[in-house]
């Protein structure tokens, strides 16, 4: 019997994914274990293994397919001895969203992959065909006099963007739907606002207002489609920033014996061993939260969660977005260490090269824009983490001395932004005396 390949949760959280890329072609013989396709999620690009054995009878899903859902059935395999005749419609057809249709290859237009019989999974099941593209989703608006508009969410997501009225199209679709080529082809006119006053994707989203040629003409933008990471930041940013209280705490350290001990420590070091500050930010926030534990913390609803370690998530900008690798037990590896799982992480974070498990299970996170000349900033916290540090430049500034007097000294500011469900100001500040007695005296995170 035909077996489906389904869309594989490669992470806890993940929904959905891109089939970025088919190592099989229909006809090839497969093996358990053998690498057929490359996914890519939110955070990562990782490799998929056959379970089963067979011959590829059907792609179900074209490479390059975003929002391809969990579950959803992308191929099928057919055993010894089936034929293509014997494959029938999935039970969980692929799905994927409107505007999300893979690239043509050899060119930039995007094109929607032909509808294709697919086969029933081992538990049987049915329905009906249905294509691989949200074409086949209908969104109904209402004509003048009560009439219906029957549209697909693609079809009314590019009439919104070029200012086309679907009132005025007819539709050339099954039952007159209004779909993807009428609206290419129709000629641009006086843009409708959607029901409600304002414009809406199929979601029920409201547009941003730079769709709106009344601020921006249509030609004076270039508008790229949102990526998966780009998505998933900013759906959980958001979140985060409207729903954890959240209060920053500022404080100034002085750099100078840090950067002293620094150089020391790399000119004692193998050639290919060099620390840098974040290396040494690191293992001073690590034994800070050891030494402060009610900071170590998340909110749950069912309690706070006390960590054992000090898993420190460190902030690393990639193509399109953020990802935050961790350094589990931080607080129990030598710099050197530290140092050299840093480099690992940081490079293949910016390959989107990073397992599930590199980026998930952090208790605190670091952000460091200080290469950046940034002076200080506030982080929105990661969650669950409980805390979250900003780390500025450090820079030459006048300082009056314990005798009084004035002298350069290198000063860093750092803001600690706080989940006040979990950590209250005076927990903050401990912890933010901790590392600073860590970074100003580095000495004391030998002892």
């Amino acid at each position: 019997m035909p077996i489906n390949i389904t869309m594989p949760a490669l992470s806890p959280t993940m929904e959905e994914g891109t089939l970025a890329k088919w190592l099989v072609k229909e006809g090839d013989e497969i093996k358990s274990g053998m690498i057929i396709a490359e996914i890519e999620t939110d955070k990562a690009t990782m490799e998929v293994e056959a379970v089963d054995e067979g011959k590829v009878g059907k792609l179900l899903v074209p490479a390059g397919t975003e929002g391809v859902k969990v579950n959803a059935v992308i191929a099928v395999l057919l055993e010894e001895g089936e034929s293509a005749s014997e494959m029938k419609t999935p039970a969980s057809p692929p799905s994927v969203p409107s505007g999300h249709l893979p690239p043509q290859a050899g060119g930039g237009k995007s094109v929607a992959p032909s509808t294709v019989p697919s086969p029933p999974s081992r538990s049987g099941g049915g329905g009906a065909p249905r294509s691989g593209v949200s074409e086949g989703a209908v969104a109904v608006m209402d004509r003048p006099g009560g009439a219906r508009i029957m549209a697909s969410p693609l079809a009314k997501r590019i009439a919104a963007n070029k200012g086309i009225d679907l009132k005025a199209l007819k539709g050339s679709g099954p039952h007159g739907r209004i779909i993807r080529r009428d609206v290419e082809t129709a000629k641009p006119g006086a843009a409708q606002p959607a029901q409600g006053g304002a414009p809406m994707t199929a979601d029920g989203l409201i547009l941003p207002q730079i769709l709106d040629d009344r601020v921006y003409a249509p030609d004076t933008y270039e508008l790229k489609p949102l990526d998966g990471m780009r998505k998933t930041v900013a759906k959980r940013l958001t979140q985060s920033f409207m729903q954890v209280p959240h209060f920053p705490l500022n404080i100034d350290i002085t750099l100078d014996n840090l950067l002293e001990s620094r150089a020391a420590i790399n000119a004692a070091a193998p050639k290919d061993v060099k620390i840098s500050v974040n290396d040494l930010l690191i293992k001073a926030a690590a034994l800070a939260l050891i030494d402060e534990p009610d900071c170590n913390a998340s909110y749950t609803d069912k309690g706070i969660a006390y960590h054992r370690h000090a898993n420190i998530s460190v902030a690393v900008a990639v193509e399109g977005g953020l990802i935050t690798p961790v350094i589990f037990k931080a607080e129990g590896k030598g710099l050197a260490e530290i140092s050299e799982e840093m480099k690992d992480l940081a490079l293949r974070a910016r390959e989107r090269k990073l397992k599930p498990q590199e980026y998930m299970g952090g208790t605190f996170s670091i952000s460091n824009l200080g290469m950046f000349g940034v002076k200080s900033f506030a982080s929105i916290i990661n969650p669950p983490e409980g805390m979250i540090l900003s780390v500025g430049a450090g820079e030459k500034r006048a300082v009056v001395d314990e005798n009084g007097a004035i002298v350069a000294r290198t000063v860093m500011s750092v803001t600690l932004t706080c989940d006040h469900r979990v950590i209250g100001g005076a927990e903050g500040a401990k912890w933010l005396a901790a590392f600073k007695r860590y970074v100003e005296t580095p000495e004391a995170m030998l002892l």
